[in-house]
């Protein structure tokens, strides 16, 4: 397709994306819904179906969780040492690398992910991830306690038995991995609901669990709709846990039901709308790069994009000048294209969201300053987008439209920035460029969110823990912290020297 902003570098190579499975995955086979529905998985650079992959529902999820209840409680996989479930995660992510470039061209029909940066970090990051928790499965240690009577105690580390996995459509790989990493070195048996946009990669990935030695009914995946296939994960009386990432009020639905039926544990990691400070100390060329990085990654589709950018008063108007002129070369286009830097929108819904956003900013009173329409003859591309004098309280500035939109605002001191800053219902993320260590730890004290970025961004790793403040959500992925969710403390006592304990 015609780029919309910047150039092509000519003639570039699509590479034969072959959809290999398209089944529900249960009890370690791949079998039909038993409704024998299916649905369309479509590509959003053309909006033409890529698959028909099986609907599951309810019914499909009881048998889910029925060979998960059966794996974990009278199978091998949470009675295994945490070395021998280390050696089959390891084998896991083995494969994942074996399979690098077919599966990142999978999430690039699935989800319009650039395909160069799915090759180098996607998927090796969740082989990366998945070897982080490898070599975590025989480290989960309980304690001795010291106790005032005269009693022996200790605690015990188990895994917290069947868990339900909501996963979201902007990161299939990377969400996948961050729950179902965890849980199986846990000791977990698994249910996975992939977003019906996305579920190509989730189901090669039950095929590759399935050949690293993942015994049966350990790993589920069911993908269906958030009302059908979602809702009754979370509901379910025999899932003993729902880790969900999505929007926030999706997880309130996700929080009531599990409530509602037997009172499981629920981590959630939910919307966002982070503040990106630029101070007047920055170097400016590298603050605009940061921001136009943290507002544009993976077309906006992120929960912590950087879209509340906020810049002090004496670099302001140069800053909107390069922000402008940097996103105005951008070239959107077929993430195939190993030159374009921005892709499709996953779906036609979020596509038109995005749209509407835009003109909400317009009719506020916000300036549009560059950016702010389709692009394409056919797909779901949008142009990289800056809006400036906003306003705290307009709906561009508080609401997650999860695009490629940025809102620009201007402010004088520290005291007055963490204010517009924590000025928000959400609290996942944030980012603060300047060469002024003081400010630096100030701010970053300051400012209500789980993730504190300096001077960088997207700053993830697999030893640094994520999760939110606020209504962006409760619980950690990745990290020690993400392990520790999957399992439950049980603590044992024995009196000393037969003493009577009574």
């Amino acid at each position: 397709m015609a780029t919309a902003n910047g150039s092509s570098k000519g003639p570039f190579e699509v590479p034969k994306v072959e959809v290999r499975f398209t089944k529900l995955f249960i009890d370690g086979k791949f079998v039909d819904a038993v409704s024998g529905k299916t649905f369309e998985t479509r590509d959003p650079r053309t909006g033409e179906v890529i698959a028909s992959i099986a609907e599951g529902g309810k019914a499909d999820v009881d048998l889910a969780v029925k060979a998960a209840r059966e794996a974990f409680d009278n199978g091998p996989w949470p009675r295994m040492t945490g070395y021998e479930r280390g050696r089959i995660l390891h084998r896991f992510a083995d494969l994942i690398d074996e399979h690098v470039e077919e599966l990142a061209a999978l999430d690039t029909v699935d989800a319009g992910k650039l395909f160069a940066v799915g090759k180098a970090r996607d998927i090796p990051g969740a082989a990366h991830l998945l070897r982080y928790y490898a070599g975590a499965a025989d480290k989960v240690h309980g304690a001795t306690l010291k106790m005032a009577q005269r009693m022996h105690g200790y605690t015990l580390k188990e895994p917290v038995g069947v868990v339900g996995h909501i996963v979201p459509w902007n990161y299939p790989t990377t969400m996948f991995f961050f729950k179902v990493g965890p849980a199986l070195a846990a000791g977990c048996a698994v249910v996975v609901k992939p977003a019906e946009q996305t579920p190509l990669s989730a189901l090669f990935y039950a095929h590759l669990a399935r050949e690293a030695g993942v015994p049966a009914g350990v790993l589920n995946v069911v993908p269906g709709f958030g009302p059908t296939a979602g809702a009754a994960v979370a509901a379910h009386m025999d899932v003993d846990k729902v880790s969900f990432t999505g929007s926030t009020e999706v997880g309130r639905l996700v929080m009531r039901a599990a409530a509602e039926s037997n009172l499981k544990p629920v981590s959630l990691e939910l919307g966002g709308k982070s503040p990106v400070i630029v101070f007047d100390d920055a170097d400016l060329d590298m603050a605009v790069n940061l921001v136009n990085f943290a507002t544009y990654t993976n077309k906006g589709e992120i929960c912590v994009a950087g879209t509340r950018i906020y810049v002090q008063e004496g670099i302001y108007d140069e800053f909107v000048k390069k922000a402008a002129e940097l996103a105005s070369k951008s070239v959107v286009g077929d993430p195939f294209n190993p030159s374009v830097s921005q892709g499709p929108q996953v779906d036609k819904d979020q596509y038109e969201k995005v749209l509407r956003y835009i003109d909400i900013g317009k009719r506020e009173g916000a300036t549009l300053v560059t950016g702010g329409k389709p692009c394409g003859d056919k797909g779901y591309y949008i142009e990289p987008t800056i809006f400036t004098d906003v306003k705290d309280d307009m709906t561009i500035a508080q609401d997650e439209i999860f695009g490629p939109v940025m809102a620009l605002m201007k402010f004088k001191t520290v005291e007055e920035v963490i204010q517009k800053a924590n000025n928000t219902r959400y609290g996942l993320a944030a980012g603060i460029v300047t060469k002024n260590i003081d400010v630096a730890n100030t701010v970053s004290r300051s400012i209500r969110a789980g993730a504190i970025w300096i001077n960088c961004y997207f700053a993830f790793d697999p030893d640094a823990p994520f999760g939110g403040y606020k209504m962006s959500g409760f619980g950690k992925d990745m990290g020690m912290d993400a392990l520790d969710k999957y399992l439950q403390t049980k603590t044992v006592v024995t009196p000393l020297y037969n003493t009577p304990w009574l």
